[in-house]
């Protein structure tokens, strides 16, 4: 019985941090998927949407909106900014942005190592949490 409990305490643990670990892959597919789908509303309105219906969500979605299959992650953005022409010939303008976060919920916040995903317009793939080399790791 004791060496049942000790496989136990080990076992168990061990599980629920693969387990977290894998469902990272719910975020990563939703981040990609959506930043796919802005990126072709873009070519053909020239600006980018924070109206998930716009990208072909069903109508209704509304930011922020669950992904996964335990509904592990809550997708949003942090911005979505809208192209701003040059004043003049010698002046630069400023391109159209986006960022999109997950954020771990529910059970899947105990994944502190990864805790949030983001990815921008510029294809930048960041992630915040405990480890520290959480942008790279995280995204493997």
């Amino acid at each position: 019985m004791v060496i049942a409990a000790i496989l136990a305490s080990i076992a168990i643990p061990s599980y629920s941090a693969y387990i977290r670990k894998s469902h990272r892959t719910d975020a990563k597919s939703a981040l990609l998927g959506m930043a796919a789908l802005e990126e072709r509303f873009f070519s053909t309105n020239n600006t980018y949407s924070s109206t998930p219906s716009d990208l072909g969500y069903p109508a209704g979605t509304a930011l922020p909106f669950a992904v996964g299959n335990n509904n592990d992650y809550n997708i949003t953005t942090l911005g979505v900014n809208a192209a701003v022409p040059p004043v003049n010939t010698t002046s630069v303008g400023t391109p159209a942005t986006y960022t999109i976060i997950a954020t771990a919920v529910g059970s899947q916040a105990a994944d502190t190592a990864c805790a949030t995903f983001q990815i921008t317009s510029g294809g930048v793939q960041t992630a915040t949490g405990t480890d520290p080399n959480a942008s790279v790791d995280c995204w493997q």
